[in-house]
């Protein structure tokens, strides 16, 4: 394989498998040495079993927490995320459901504290994306799911677990690098995207008198299940080739970002956007 290029492929499915992905994404780093950040700490993910998800709560066991990870229906590749945060020696629960459901939202807070008694961290990072030439190819259908999956779900989930947050408690978004720059052809998708940046900046205003910090990650062009199944073959060959480093980045130089603002690292940072996203220069 040709350094720094995927081969052409494509799922049928959205959202992906990373299971079916050629070359597997990298969830952790050999070079990612742990210290111990996140001890005794309990962290919600949302679209954890794959992609930036998993890559986050490998990193997050590592540096001591219990993972609870939500889901669609991609049971093999949760179960798999499952099986590298046990081997780090943490508790991982997973359930399954749609998290643009706010009645499963509050379900997931319920099991959380069910089976911990606590949580100090959410990571909002579930999302869909649908490639469409036009605005006039977005069917109501499509925009209320992309905006249900990708902006609603985490008001939802931010309402089902902020009862239960503390002083010193960490909510982390994810939006994207298309929040800062477009993409005429994921016009629903990066509308959220920056959605999620004015609702970062916001809830971190409304929530920092408390000390619960609020940030985001934008990640750029990460090889993650959601490009296979986003877009056609000859695409996904060129995935990642159009920004400065020439390359799409891997889910592992993602998750350090998460783990610096879930940590005490961060205590003097919020209403902040970190961005990974290979030599892109943005604002903000």
């Amino acid at each position: 394989m040709e350094e720094g290029k995927v081969p052409k492929q494509q799922q049928s499915r959205q959202p992906g498998l990373q299971s079916e992905m050629k070359p597997q994404p990298e969830s952790s780093s050999e070079n990612y040495r742990a210290s111990g950040k996140l001890n005794s700490k309990v962290a919600i993910i949302t679209g954890g079993d794959s992609g930036i998800g998993r890559a986050v709560a490998i990193a997050f066991a590592k540096e001591g927490a219990d993972i609870v990870i939500t889901y669609l229906n991609e049971h093999e590749d949760a179960n798999n995320t499952k099986k590298e945060i046990e081997q780090c020696g943490k508790t991982c629960v997973l359930i399954d459901g749609d998290v643009g459901d706010e009645t499963f939202c509050a379900e997931v807070a319920a099991q959380t504290i069910s089976r911990f008694g606590h949580v100090e961290i959410l990571v909002n990072n579930a999302a869909e994306q649908h490639l469409r030439e036009s605005i006039l190819d977005i069917d109501k259908a499509q925009l209320e799911k992309t905006f249900r999956t990708n902006i609603f779900s985490m008001f939802y989930m931010v309402k089902a677990v902020l009862p239960h947050l503390k002083k010193g408690a960490r909510i982390i978004n994810t939006t994207s690098v298309t929040a800062y720059k477009g993409n005429p052809h994921l016009l629903d998708y990066s509308a959220t995207k920056g959605a999620i940046v004015a609702f970062t900046r916001s809830l971190s205003l409304q929530l920092i008198e408390r000390e619960i910090y609020v940030n985001a990650v934008a990640p750029g062009p990460i090889w993650t299940p959601l490009i296979p199944s986003t877009f056609p073959p000859d695409k996904v060959a060129d995935f990642g080739q159009n920004v400065p480093m020439k390359r799409p980045g891997q889910p592992s130089e993602v998750a350090p970002c998460y783990v610096f603002l879930a940590s005490q690292d961060c205590s003097y940072m919020a209403g902040q956007v970190l961005h990974p996203n290979g030599g892109t220069i943005v604002n903000g």
